[in-house]
């Protein structure tokens, strides 16, 4: 009682803190722009900073003013060019340092914009250890520049014998992002999708172009392989609603969804109508109530709408919440509905080859799912004989599919982006990270033996191997990755052949029956120190030996140095450090031009004189590695 009585006392008004604008951007990053990171994952912070000052330039566009953005990433520095109109020269400052400033606040002018709450360039400026803006209208020009959100310099307003527009210049603040570095083909993937998204608008990256003639018609070409497509590529557009459709070999779906030019990566209610709507019309179509995951089995699409004033989930706008196409109008539900039961019904009478392929590609996923039926039952009953949560899972307390509370919604969202499982093999790798790890985001799954190799097997084999089955309920992606509980999947082993082979095969079982789980980012290599060097004042953890032979010249003398032989080795005080702030991953990415079959069956399939020879002249070092283990 005592305690209580004195911890009232300490709650006093001296207790009540008011931040500012950049004060509370910088103490509470993740509310404004998700997860940190380093670069290394395509929704990591970095690039939402380059996304809230092209949402800007888009919105120009989209208004009718400006065909061009120019982009420069040179190292750590971002230059963004567009040629819209320019924000108004007496308003420079306050537009990117007074919260809640803007002219999206003006319906009219931006009705149909990306952002609506004044906050994307003041958290870039409060976020960057330099930031530059600078208007060009109607020849004059006006600039200034900022240090973590704090003005350094105004510039007077002079002439300028530039186009109208706004340029600037951002370098992300390496306090908030550390070791962090830009992948150029991440910054390809959203600029495509601007470029999808606003047929003929033109993008330049160091140079390069980027344009779209077909909007998400391109988009499906390019996430698609020609040859693995059951029928061509169906293309709808409407006022405010545009969507391609096609079929593929593939396991799962695969559903690109905007709003108002912004990729949704977790969907929202315009995701969700599309998939019920595209059932409906399909059953309508056809006169028969097939099951909704044999229609949408393997469906590759794209939807594209644009909403009055939308209202996200979150302020990084990867879920749309809005349930209406505007205020006191249609439903979002009806209005794809409505859009599809006409468009898509008129395109497969008029294409009676296209239907019947459709038809087809159906009747073989019903095909599939009854024959599997019997073996899913007893799956499922062994998966809860097996107590996974107590057995095999050590889980965590946020989750990516959890409901947001009440409060916190920001903040809970981007722990949620930060919600990992570590997939690792034997007892002391799992007991090391499950020690180290933090309860509230990571959880780890542990492996038993090596996986078996599932290239060219059904998804039979999910269902009758017991570790994929666990794998699979524990992810929860028996239905699709729309249930994934966590955002992302990292594979965690060894840094040795036979690690290297246990990775190998959990690649071939995501990519051969949970395809999308890939394709959309989650998937990650974990990556860990193969050596540590150390005197009695310094202690440097190194990843090659490039890394190995600098420490050592840098701590001088004769350092201690020992070489981690697994994952095992490294203590769980020391392994903190590299699952948490400074955790370096590497992201498993597939290339759209990739034919998943194709590299499958060269990597995985039988042994033949070609691989023999890929594996002889590439991984030469792997071989050095596991002979300095053996000596």
């Amino acid at each position: 009682m005592a305690e209580a009585k004195q911890n009232l006392f300490d709650y006093t008004e001296d207790s009540i803190k008011s931040l500012d604008w950049r004060e509370h951007i910088r103490l509470r990053p993740g509310m404004y722009i998700g997860k940190l990171g380093d670069g290394s994952s395509a929704d990591d912070g970095i690039y939402v900073l380059l996304k809230e000052v092209l949402d800007n330039c888009i919105d120009e566009h989209m208004m009718g003013y400006g065909r061009q953005i120019d982009i420069t990433v040179e190292g750590k520095t971002v230059t963004v060019r567009d040629y819209g109109r320019g924000i108004p020269l007496g308003k420079v400052v306050d537009v990117v340092s007074k919260i809640n400033t803007g002219a999206k606040y003006d319906s009219k002018a931006f009705q149909k914009s990306v952002g609506l709450n004044g906050v994307g360039t003041k958290a870039v400026n409060a976020l960057s250890n330099y930031f530059k803006v600078t208007a060009f209208r109607e020849g004059k020009q006006k600039a200034a520049e900022f240090e973590r959100g704090v003005l350094t310099k105004e510039y007077k307003e002079a002439k300028s014998d530039e186009g109208n527009g706004t340029l600037v210049t951002f370098i992300p603040d390496d306090s908030v992002f550390r070791n962090f570095q830009f992948r150029t083909d991440y910054i390809e993937d959203l600029l495509w999708n601007y470029c999808y998204l606003n047929a003929g608008l033109v993008i330049t990256l160091n140079g390069k172009k980027y344009v779209s003639k077909n909007g998400l018609l391109d988009l499906l070409q390019r996430k698609t392989n020609e040859d693995e497509l059951r029928y061509n590529i169906i293309h709808l557009k409407g006022e405010d609603i545009e969507i391609a459709i096609t079929h593929n070999s593939d396991y799962g779906e695969e559903i690109f969804s905007f709003v108002n030019g912004q990729y949704t990566t977790q969907g929202g209610t315009h995701q969700q109508a599309f998939r019920e709507a595209f059932v409906k019309v399909v059953r309508d179509f056809y006169k028969k109530d097939y099951d909704f995951t044999d229609i949408r089995q393997s469906i590759v699409a794209a939807v594209a709408v644009r909403v009055v004033e939308p209202v996200f989930e979150s302020q990084t706008k990867t879920k749309l919440g809005s349930q209406y196409v505007e205020e006191g109008g249609v439903s979002m539900k009806n209005f794809v509905y409505d859009f599809l039961a006409k468009e898509l019904d008129n395109f497969l009478h008029k294409n009676p080859a296209t239907a019947e392929a459709l038809k087809k590609r159906i009747e073989q996923s019903e095909r599939e799912r009854k024959e599997l039926a019997g073996i899913k039952k007893l799956a499922n009953e062994r998966a809860k004989k097996a107590n996974l949560h107590n057995r095999k899972l050590r889980d965590c307390r946020i989750h990516l599919n959890d409901d947001p509370p009440n409060k916190g919604k920001e903040e809970f969202h981007s722990k949620q982006l930060e919600s990992s499982i570590f997939i690792t093999e034997g007892d002391s790798a799992s007991g090391s990270i499950t020690k180290a790890r933090n309860v509230e985001t990571q959880a780890v799954f542990s492996l038993r033996g090596k996986p078996l190799n599932c290239f060219g097997l059904t998804k039979k084999v999910v269902y009758e191997n017991e570790e994929f089955n666990l794998l699979q309920h524990a992810l929860n992606i028996e239905e699709g990755i729309e249930g994934l509980r966590y955002n992302n999947v990292i594979i965690a082993t060894d840094a040795d052949v036979d690690g290297m082979h246990i990775r190998l095969l959990l690649l071939t079982f995501f990519l051969q029956f949970f395809p999308d789980l890939v394709k959309n980012g989650h998937v990650f290599i974990l990556e860990t120190p193969l050596f540590r060097v150390r005197n009695r004042q310094e202690t440097i953890y190194c990843y090659d030996e490039a890394e190995k032979q600098a420490a050592a010249k840098k701590l001088g003398a004769k350092p201690e140095i020992t070489r981690f032989k697994g994952l095992g080795e490294i203590s769980p005080e020391e392994f903190v450090k590299f699952i948490s702030s400074d955790m370096r991953t590497q992201p498993v990415k597939v290339m759209p031009e990739t034919h998943l079959h194709q590299l499958l069956e060269y990597y995985m399939g039988k042994n033949t004189q070609e691989r023999q020879e890929f594996i002889i002249d590439n991984l030469r070092v792997e071989i050095d590695l596991a002979e300095e283990r053996v000596l």
